[in-house]
């Protein structure tokens, strides 16, 4: 087998541009300390996340888009789920396997 050099140094940037911002942040904020307000609020980053994610996803925002029926029935039974159990790897697995069974029916 022939080791390309382009191709490792490619995987290796990949790899440096993938961990950079992940542990930057991370050993950045273990050193200092953030203010009570500043906990509060970066309690609200991943709703926000999530809720810009789901409706990026769920809402037509162009003209040549249309509701995805099968990602709104999703988003419903995942609404459920997550409001009954509090876990988030079933609400995933619930809303997977309902997008998953509405395209094979």
């Amino acid at each position: 087998m022939e080791l390309r050099w382009d191709v490792l140094f490619i995987i290796i940037g990949g790899a440096i541009v993938t961990f950079l911002p992940r542990a930057f942040p991370l050993v950045v904020l273990s050193k200092i300390e953030i203010p009570d307000w500043g906990m509060r609020w970066l309690k609200y980053i991943p709703v926000a996340i999530l809720s810009a994610l789901l409706a990026q996803e769920l809402l037509p925002l162009e003209d040549h888009q249309h509701w995805e029926m099968s990602h709104l029935i999703a988003a419903a039974v995942c609404l459920i789920a997550g409001l009954l159990t509090r876990s988030l790897l079933l609400t995933v697995g619930v809303g997977i396997g309902v997008v998953m069974l509405y395209h094979f029916i």
